[in-house]
């Protein structure tokens, strides 16, 4: 399983959940199972054609990931982050 924490600008799709277990070989994977349990929440992460938003950071094991093709392994953990603007 790949442990999934959710910002909390999310966390009404999952319930007030800061973390989330789910399966998926691929971050896109796992994005479509956390989405399949809470829907609407991987449009939140990606745009229509299948790109991290601008505005918010997918982290794998600590490292930013550019693209939803990278690999996941069980015990991986995935940190979505939204950026903060303001001004």
């Amino acid at each position: 399983m790949i442990s999934v924490v959710i910002p909390s600008q999310l966390r009404s799709y999952t319930g007030g959940a800061v973390r989330v277990e789910v399966a998926g070989a691929t971050i896109d994977a796992a994005l479509d199972a956390l989405d399949a349990r809470f829907p609407g929440i991987k449009f939140r992460v990606i745009d229509e054609q299948g790109a991290i938003r601008p505005h918010m950071r997918i982290f794998a094991n600590g490292a930013m990931a550019r693209r939803i093709d990278l690999p996941l392994k069980d015990g991986d953990e995935l940190f979505i982050a939204g950026a903060l603007s303001g001004g």
